[in-house]
C-alpha cells in the first residue's frame, strides 16, 4: 500500500501565515490523564514549545507568539505559580544559546516588570543577546492581558497629551508593537475561548481549535493547522468577488 503524502508536502508555501499564535493550554489535564500532577504536565510542555518552534522554522515563518503567563495566572494556587515561573526560568536559561545560534530573536510582551526578579533578569538578558538575530522572532506573552494592553496603551497616549487616539498611534503603544497582526491562532485541549489573547492583533486571525493536549502538539500538529488555515478565505471584510478582482 502506497504511503500518503506527509502533510508537510501539501503545504503551499506562497499562502503561509505571517504570524502565529499558540494558546497552550491542557497540561494539567494530560498530567491527570496520566494520574500525575500538574507540575508534571507543565514540564513536559516545553518539549511541544520546541516543536512548534522547530516546525515554524522549517517553513520560515516569521513571527510565532505563546501564550505563556496570563494576567489571570497569577490567580492560580501559590505552589503551581512558583512552579511556573521557575520552569520559565530554567527553559529561557536552557534554551538560549540554541536559539541565538538558530538565528531567533525573543521578544516578549506584557508587564514584565512584576515577573519574579530571576525571571525578568534571564528574560531581559535573552532579549538583549539576540536583539540582532535577523530569523524568525519568537515572541512570549508574560503577564500579559489583552484587556490590559489596550487599556496602558491608552493611558500611555493620555500621557503624553494625544487628542485624537487613531489605530496607528494606539498600535504604536501596545506591547505588541513590533509584531504584526496575527495571521493564525491555534488553541489546544478543546476548549473554544480566546481568554484575553493579543485582542487588538487577533481581529481577522484565523481561529483554530484541536482537542490535542499541549504536551501532546508536535510538528505534525502545527502543519495541519496551517494546512487547516490555508482551505480558508480571508476577506478582511470584504465578499469574495471583490477579492478575486486582485
Amino acid at each position: 500500500m502506497e504511503n500518503s503524502p506527509s502533510i508537510l508536502s501539501q503545504i503551499d508555501r506562497e499562502n503561509l501565515p505571517k504570524h502565529i499564535g499558540i494558546i497552550m493550554d491542557g497540561n494539567g489535564r494530560w498530567a491527570k490523564k496520566k494520574g500525575l500532577g500538574r507540575t508534571f504536565g507543565h514540564k513536559n510542555a516545553v518539549d511541544a514549545v520546541r516543536a512548534a518552534l522547530e516546525a515554524c522554522q522549517k517553513l520560515e515563518i516569521p513571527y510565532l507568539t505563546l501564550y505563556a503567563f496570563s494576567t489571570e495566572n497569577w490567580s492560580r494556587p501559590k505552589t503551581e505559580v512558583t512552579m511556573l515561573m521557575g520552569l520559565l526560568n530554567q527553559m529561557i536559561q536552557k534554551e538560549l544559546s540554541v536559539l541565538d545560534k538558530n538565528n531567533i530573536r525573543i521578544l516578549a510582551v506584557g508587564d514584565t516588570s512584576k515577573l519574579p526578579q530571576e525571571v525578568e533578569k534571564s528574560l531581559l538578558a535573552a532579549i538583549e543577546k539576540t536583539a540582532k538575530n535577523t530569523g524568525s522572532t519568537l515572541s512570549l506573552a508574560l503577564n500579559y492581558g489583552g484587556k490590559e494592553d489596550i487599556l496602558q496603551a491608552i493611558n500611555g497616549l493620555i500621557e503624553k497629551g494625544e487628542k485624537n487616539i487613531n489605530e496607528e498611534k494606539l498600535k504604536a503603544e501596545l506591547y505588541t508593537k513590533d509584531l504584526p497582526p496575527l495571521d493564525l491562532t491555534i488553541r489546544t485541549s478543546g476548549e473554544l475561548r480566546i481568554s484575553n489573547f493579543l485582542l487588538w492583533d487577533i481581529a481577522y486571525s484565523e481561529l483554530y481549535f484541536t482537542d490535542i493536549l499541549w504536551p501532546d502538539f508536535n510538528q505534525e500538529s502545527l502543519f495541519n493547522a496551517i494546512f487547516d488555515f490555508q482551505k480558508r478565505e480571508r476577506r478582511f471584510g470584504k465578499i469574495s468577488e471583490q477579492l478575486s478582482k486582485h
